[in-house]
């Protein structure tokens, strides 16, 4: 019979997959024998079941009822026993961190007679009592009532008014919970369950329905955590930090999780609960302040951060209860950090000893490289200062000011860059966040929602800004000295240094980037970033090329690290002042007329490959012939028709033109006269591309062309331009791969036959996507993609990370049947996927030699290359 409790001395930190994240490290810390309140984890099978059937599975409930008699035997009380009563809380706990996603509740087992047994308990400390009951009323009500939680919130504020929670008596306490109770008979025309038994199971089932909570599925779908998975839940004798002075709730990390510096980093609480922290409605003390108040449990606690820290080899994040003087662990894991932290902690652990350089590189992430390269502002730029908060998460961003979630989202859909501001966020502002550029509270700390949140997004954050007065409701803040901020001003903030600015700030590249660009490491980041290139080049087996069009890409790509050029569109060469030319091709009518136009576009054609072969100096070049259809480089049939109809200076050449426009006119371009088509209609078009290309690699010292025929779907449309190319080369006397571009479905699944034609593959992954699903990029991302990504159709756009189950299924045909047919066949990858984390790591399992992506991504491949190598994943089908 399938086990679906397990208690925490029975787990370990390996089995995340059955007791979440949040069981299996306290099942690790009970081991440890840290101080750990005795409980249990209900798995993840169990939720699994649940979600699937609607039911919890056969058996559990009595596994449950075993376990909670073995912790009220292990704390020698009963749960709610009305006299001494045992309090639970009910907590979430996924595989992947979820921070404030899911459900909690805490002080389970109170009620109208066990709340008197809690304040004898606590030596006749009735305000703790009722304290308690409130908070248990208020998170049950929300979370497992599905009561809307700001009609809670405003009866404590109109209780408290102008005083802080903990400044409210017994009396006063007693008289909210009546209140509260009031809120739920009425809003779910029952009473507030008073049954401990009956309250746990609730909540239990609460936290599994967390799973699929609208917040929870945007979250998994931001982090590409999988929607399969589904949460333990964990159930815990409660320990109490607000009993008093002598107690308090906070969260520690072993290094700053924004900057990765040693230190003593975290938040702490006095006389508050758990939430209160991360929830940011009260603004904290520096965990360093514990010191004072309680050295004894701050030295306990430094040195089990400590422990753990040696012991996860990384950087934990660490939720502590101090209970009347007894420290409590509450929960560790593996911390979030910004990108910067990520680099500088994973070094550091090298350094000490602690973990090797290829666990360093699987440490640190192509995404989290691409955030160090965003730009950072101008510090001799002018700009005005208006307050300073804590730097929650770097970055700089500059947006207009938006105080709700909805308009957020409702701008940035429009285009526009926005700061999300609030007093402090919580996990229904998620949508808002993700749309903003960056987010700026006036409270809570670097372990807030906010905070929390943002850094594991690596959005910029700027949190705990206390001189802002927030006014969400009139759309406002009102800053020192009396500045007025209101919804729609621009404002620039500083997630390094936590400044907030008034209006716009000029940003400049960041100092990655100029390390990129030549520099050398100038401070301990970019050190880091260096190192960790370094020994990802040196175990990856993947070459990373550059999408490049022009010599000054080719250049930067080179500076980049790019070992050729993937892909050199010469469509690109055809715009500006050539278009001239081109319309004399079009409008040509006899072989005289053509052969004068392509002979004026072969000597530009040659000097833009001379510039490009001169900038790779030796590296290799896969030169992609002509693709886009004709029509694209003359001008618009509307506006031409216009013209023609209105103006009365209309030339002879003008009526020729629409006429060649109207002849070329195709319902659905994508899928017509372009690429090898265009070579085999145009005579004379992709031989004058390929002499020039052959006189430009003549006249460049170790050059090496690779001419690349596009849109090919037939071994006989290749074989036709091949036979051309072949004899043009050989005229020249110079020596290029011929192969094909691989974008058409049936060109994947007739590879064997293609191979024995092309020297090389390159795998044009946007047009094989686009034709692969049926449908034009240009269209539907913002017709219905959005609606696609909600409901869960799309994990992520495939034109963002390639589809593995389809357009992957057909590059691996591909791959293998083209091998077979060709074994030394060379193979790349040159749509956008190529700088794609996740498909460079596909890249890699499948086989290719290379991926080709734009030149700002070639460090992501670089890095990403190098991690596909150490993750085990190689399956070279060669």
């Amino acid at each position: 019979m399938a086990k679906y409790v397990y208690d925490f001395t029975e787990g370990n930190k390996n089995q995340k997959d059955l007791l979440g994240g949040k069981g299996a490290n306290l099942a690790e810390m009970t081991n440890l024998g840290l101080p750990v309140p005795p409980g249990f984890t209900i798995t993840t099978e169990a939720c699994r079941h649940y979600l699937a059937e609607g039911a919890v599975p056969d058996g559990l409930d009595q596994e449950v009822a075993k376990h909670l008699s073995a912790l009220e035997t292990v704390m020698g009380r009963k749960l709610g026993q009305a006299d001494d009563p045992l309090l639970v809380s009910v907590r979430s706990g996924a595989k992947f961190s979820m921070p404030g996603m899911m459900e909690t509740v805490l002080n389970i087992g109170l009620n109208d007679e066990s709340v008197h047994g809690l304040a004898k308990q606590a030596g006749d400390n009735e305000r703790f009592a009722w304290d308690s009951y409130r908070r248990l009323i208020q998170m049950f009500g929300k979370t497992v009532l599905g009561i809307d939680g700001d009609l809670f919130e405003r009866a404590l504020d109109a209780l408290k008014g102008e005083r802080q929670d903990t400044e409210l008596g017994a009396a006063e306490l007693q008289r909210l919970v009546e209140t509260y109770k009031g809120i739920v008979r009425e809003r779910t025309g029952r009473d507030f369950p008073t049954d401990p038994r009956e309250q746990m199971r609730l909540a239990v089932m609460a936290v599994f329905d967390s799973w699929n909570a609208p917040r929870a599925i945007l979250y998994r779908r931001q982090e590409r955590i999988p929607a399969d998975l589904g949460t333990a839940v964990n159930v815990m004798a409660m320990v109490f930090g607000n009993y008093g002075d002598d107690s308090g709730t906070g969260v520690a990390f072993t290094r700053d999780p924004g900057s990765g510096r040693q230190g003593v980093y975290g938040d702490y609480l006095q006389n508050a609960q758990g939430e209160d922290v991360v929830a940011g409605i009260r603004n904290t003390i520096p965990l360093q302040e514990l010191e004072r108040i309680d050295k004894h449990s701050y030295d306990e606690l430094l040195g089990i951060m400590e422990t753990l820290e040696n012991h996860y080899r990384d950087l934990c994040d660490i939720e502590f209860t101090i209970e009347r003087g007894k420290l409590w662990m509450l929960q560790t894991r593996v911390g979030k950090r910004t990108a910067a932290a990520a680099f500088r902690i994973a070094t550091q652990l090298v350094d000490q000893g602690l973990i090797t350089m290829d666990e360093a590189v699987m440490r640190v992430t192509g995404d989290q490289l691409a955030q160090l390269m965003f730009p950072r502002f101008d510090e001799g730029a002018d700009r005005k200062r208006i307050t300073k908060g804590m730097n929650a998460s770097p970055g700089a961003a500059v947006g207009r000011a938006v105080f709700s979630s909805e308009r957020a989202v409702e701008l940035a859909g429009q285009g526009e860059d926005v700061i999300l501001v609030r007093r402090e966020t919580n996990p229904d502002d998620l949508a808002g966040m993700i749309a903003a550029r960056g987010v700026l509270t006036s409270r809570g700390g670097k372990t807030s929602h906010a905070a929390v949140v943002a850094r594991g997004m690596g959005k910029t954050c700027v949190c705990g800004a206390e001189e802002l007065d927030v006014d969400t409701a009139g759309k406002r803040f009102v800053a020192p000295g009396g500045v007025v901020v209101s919804e729609g001003d621009v404002l620039s903030i500083d997630g390094t240094t936590g400044e907030v600015f008034l209006g716009e700030v000029a940003v400049v590249d960041s100092a990655v980037v100029e390390y990129f660009e030549g520099a050398e490491p100038a401070d301990d980041l970019v050190r880091a970033v260096d190192r960790m290139m370094r020994h990802a080049d040196g175990v990856r087996r993947l070459g990373v090329r550059a999408n490049a069009d022009t010599p000054q890409d080719a250049a930067r790509s080179r500076r980049f690290g790019a070992e050729g050029i993937g892909l050199c569109r010469t469509e690109h060469m055809f715009l500006g002042d050539r278009r001239q030319l081109v319309e004399e091709l079009v409008l040509a009518s006899t072989d005289e007329e053509r052969r004068s136009a392509l002979d004026k576009l072969e000597p530009l054609q040659k000097s833009d490959f001379i510039g490009i072969f001169q900038a790779m100096e030796g590296a290799p070049v896969t030169i992609r012939l002509i693709d886009p259809p004709l029509h694209e480089f003359l001008p618009d049939i509307v506006d031409l028709s216009v013209k023609i109809a209105t103006s009365r200076d209309v030339t002879d050449k003008d009526h020729r033109l629409l006429a060649a426009v109207k002849r070329l006119h195709e319902q659905n371009p994508m899928l017509g006269l372009r690429g090898v088509r265009l070579g085999l209609v145009i005579p004379g078009l992709f031989a004058m591309q390929v002499r020039a290309i052959a006189q430009a690699a003549a006249e460049v010292p170790g050059a090496r062309p690779e001419i690349m025929i596009p849109l090919v779907a037939s071994v006989q449309e290749l074989e036709a331009v091949r036979e051309e190319a072949v004899r043009i080369l050989a005229e020249t006397g110079v020596e290029a791969l011929i192969g094909t571009m691989i974008e058409v479905p049936r060109a994947a699944l007739t590879a064997g036959r293609i191979a024995e034609a092309a020297e090389f593959f390159s795998f044009g992954t946007n047009d094989l996507t686009q034709m692969a699903w049926g449908f034009s990029r240009d269209d539907v991302e913002a017709s219905f993609f959005s609606r696609y990504l909600e409901l869960g159709i799309f994990g992520v756009s495939p034109f963002e990370t390639l589809d593995r189950e389809g357009v992957g299924r057909l590059v691996e045909i591909a791959v293998r049947e083209g091998r077979a047919a060709r074994p030394d066949l060379h193979l790349g990858i040159c749509g956008e996927h190529g700088g794609d984390p996740d498909s460079v790591h596909f890249c890699h399992e499948v086989g290719l030699d290379y991926v080709s992506c734009s030149p700002f991504r070639i460090p992501v491949a670089r890095l990403e290359s190098g991690r596909a190598a150490l993750s085990g994943g190689d399956s070279d089908t060669r």
